[in-house]
């Protein structure tokens, strides 16, 4: 059994993109962020970042205690390597599909990230970080779009973790200003993952998060945005 600690939002829907897709035993902690609810002490035992999502593996293979998994790509190579599943059997795939993990890690959900942040979350509007964050968005599923010319998967020709891991960042590409038709593979690809079962069970009740702006309360700002050093 596999504890996950969710928010709906696109880190947070990586986890429940694999959990639906391989059918692993699992249940769902919602965490509030608005609320504050990532900086209690038991959740920071598990997410010392207190950031969503976590994982407490109730079986892990050394036999030993729970054992619990923070940061979404590390969790997705966690489960994938554990389970098999979603994971490349190929050597030079597996590597493959690590470059990529990490490509979305450090660019593609970060980056798509203060785009959406500056144009649907900021409390004003910043026009030079808009427009920095909007092109590099666009740069990357570009750059994914290369990846995917002639490919139905990212890495192989198998759905794996990395597939999963981009979807929930291409998903909001209107509310970051990317017309996906400027970028047809990706397109293509976007298309026949939103039609896969275990996306629309993912994503049901979903909203996008950067479709419209905002309307947060000073407090809900201030548990999301307001984090420092000492806090």
């Amino acid at each position: 059994m596999i504890d996950l600690h969710y928010a709906a939002t696109p880190n947070g829907l990586k986890l429940r993109l694999f959990l639906e897709e391989t059918g692993l035993a699992h249940r769902i902690v919602p965490v509030r962020l608005s609320a504050g609810e990532q900086f209690a002490a038991p959740f920071l035992a598990i997410s010392p970042n207190n950031k969503i999502p976590a994982i407490v593996d109730h079986a892990p293979t050394d036999g030993g205690a729970p054992l619990s998994v923070f940061e979404s790509g590390a969790i997705l190579l966690y489960l994938a390597r554990k389970t098999g599943l979603l994971w490349p059997r190929a050597q030079r795939d597996q590597l493959e599909a690590e470059q990529w993990l990490f490509w979305q890690m450090a660019g593609l959900g970060p980056m798509a990230g203060q785009a959406g942040h500056f144009r649907a979350h900021a409390p004003e509007p910043v026009p030079y970080a808009i427009e920095r964050y909007t092109r590099e968005a666009a740069r990357l599923y570009g750059v994914l779009d290369r990846r995917l010319r002639g490919r139905e998967f990212i890495v192989g020709d198998a759905l794996s973790i990395v597939d999963i891991a981009c979807y929930p960042w291409v998903l909001p590409h209107a509310g970051l200003g990317h017309d996906l038709a400027a970028t047809p593979d990706l397109q293509r690809w976007f298309e026949r993952m939103r039609e896969r079962p275990a996306t629309q069970r993912a994503y049901a009740g979903v909203e996008d998060p950067y479709a419209k702006p905002a309307n947060f309360t000073e407090a809900e700002r201030q548990a999301l945005f307001g984090q420092g050093a000492k806090t």
